[in-house]
């Protein structure tokens, strides 16, 4: 379980068809082989790891749902660590089970309001809500808007520069992880509809 505070920003060393090797700093301090831990939002088990860099395993699943296959040597990832009982929850429970890519519309305005529109799948879109939670790129946001499939966040600087979102532009796939409470709401609500089922 992870809380989308973004610890660092890691570089692609390495991105293979089914791996990736991603520098980091300060996440390696604690980073053993098999922990979890979250790229882009997406949570993965660390394979192998140098004083400097880690791997992973992608498998066809991770591929087909998020942004990681397009992922290149130089690119800039979003990383956390999964929290302990002594973590401090700083944003929403993010599980790192990415529901879908979306794409960026539009990501402008002053330095001092940036706003992120964020065009998602049509079966994600249900899940969102103005003012409720959302992961993009692991990075736990809160909408402020929403017209129909497409989605915008206020963006502060210090989230902007402290991310990998510094780079990101009009066009690039974003990981999405929609509120889970949303998801059990909607089971809870069509498992009574069909009697208790």
């Amino acid at each position: 379980m992870f809380t989308g505070i973004v610890e660092e920003v890691g570089q692609v060393v390495e991105a293979a068809p089914n791996g990736l090797r991603i520098a980091g700093g300060s996440v390696m301090d604690s980073l053993a082989i098999s922990d979890s831990i979250a790229v882009n939002g997406v949570c993965l088990t660390v394979t192998e790891r140098t004083a400097t860099d880690f791997t992973l395993d992608l498998s066809e699943e991770t591929l087909t749902r998020t942004n990681l296959g397009d992922l290149a040597p130089g690119g800039l990832v979003n990383l956390e660590r999964a929290l302990t009982p002594s973590s401090r929850m700083g944003g929403h429970v993010v599980q790192g089970h990415v529901d879908g890519a979306g794409r960026i519309v539009a990501f402008g305005g002053t330095r001092e309001a940036r706003e992120l529109r964020i065009d998602l799948p049509p079966d994600l879109a249900r899940y969102v809500v103005e003012k409720g939670f959302i992961a993009v790129d692991g990075i736990s946001l809160t909408v402020a808007s929403q017209e129909g499939a497409v989605f915008s966040v206020a963006v502060i600087p210090y989230t902007e520069q402290h991310t990998a979102l510094r780079v990101k532009k009009t066009g690039d796939r974003v990981n999405i992880e929609v509120d889970i409470l949303a998801k059990y709401v909607e089971r809870l609500t069509a498992s009574q509809a069909l009697g208790g089922r």
